[in-house]
Formats: C-alpha cells, sequence, structure tokens
C-alpha cells in the first residue's frame, strides 16, 4: 500500500489506494475530496475487487461527478470530479 497523493500542475490530486480494501478506499477519498474545492480532479488508483461499484455508489449518492472508471491489470483508476458540499 502506497497511500499516498501528489498534486500535479493542473491542480489534480492523485490518491493512491492499492494493498486498501473496503471500505477503506472509498473513506480516504473521501477524507480527501473533503479537502478539495468544487470542481476540482481527483484520480484514485486501487486495487480493491469491489472498488468500481464503491466509487461508482460513492458518487452518486455524494454529488459528486466518476468521469473516468478505467481498469487494467487488476488496477483500476477512477478520476472524481468534486462536486459541491452538502447544505447542511
Amino acid at each position: 500500500m502506497n497511500d499516498s497523493f501528489t498534486a500535479d500542475e493542473n491542480a489534480a490530486i492523485t490518491l493512491d489506494l492499492t494493498g486498501l480494501k473496503c471500505p477503506l478506499p472509498v473513506l480516504k477519498a473521501r477524507r480527501q475530496i473533503g479537502q478539495m474545492t468544487p470542481g476540482s480532479t481527483l484520480v484514485v488508483t486501487a486495487d480493491d475487487p469491489a472498488a468500481p461499484l464503491d466509487f461508482d455508489h460513492f458518487c452518486a449518492t455524494n454529488g459528486h461527478v466518476l468521469a473516468g472508471n478505467d481498469a487494467a491489470d487488476n488496477l483500476f483508476t477512477f478520476t472524481i470530479i468534486v462536486g459541491a458540499p452538502d447544505e447542511a
């Protein structure tokens, strides 16, 4: 598990969550998204077989856009556009 993130010049943040199993990838992504501004991009890599369904559901129920969902060699890459925070 690398559990690290990096920012590039386009303000996208990359979060490596390989080696983590459900529900940790989504929980760590949620924590990172909480520190981001709406409209920014989070790119997550994970190898948990449940991750595609988990991230699809997470984005759909939390107002984020799952802009990309790619898989290669049991590694999943999700591109998430951060939505507006919930109004409480």
